[in-house]
């Protein structure tokens, strides 16, 4: 694909390209430098990547949590459950 640079040194980004990589105005892009080549790389923000990996939830995770608060308690009551 084609684009024009304009006398500012802009160019448009295909909307093809826009659209496959979900880049949308105000986006952040990263220009890479690769021997005679430019690649043009899309920055996400976190707040962009929010939700993008599952969360992972184990009852392993939750009695940890449990057992450091039981621990916590000890300490503060002196006192063992």
């Amino acid at each position: 694909m084609l684009s024009n640079v304009t006398t500012k040194g802009q160019v448009t980004i295909p909307a093809e390209i826009r659209a496959r990589f979900q880049i949308r105005p105000n986006d952040r892009v990263d220009f890479f430098i690769d021997g005679e080549r430019i690649i043009i790389t899309p920055i996400k923000t976190l707040k962009q990547l929010r939700g993008s990996i599952a969360a992972v939830v184990s009852s392993t995770i939750v009695m940890e949590r449990e057992e450091a608060k039981r621990a916590v308690a000890e300490r503060v009551t002196g006192e063992t459950a």
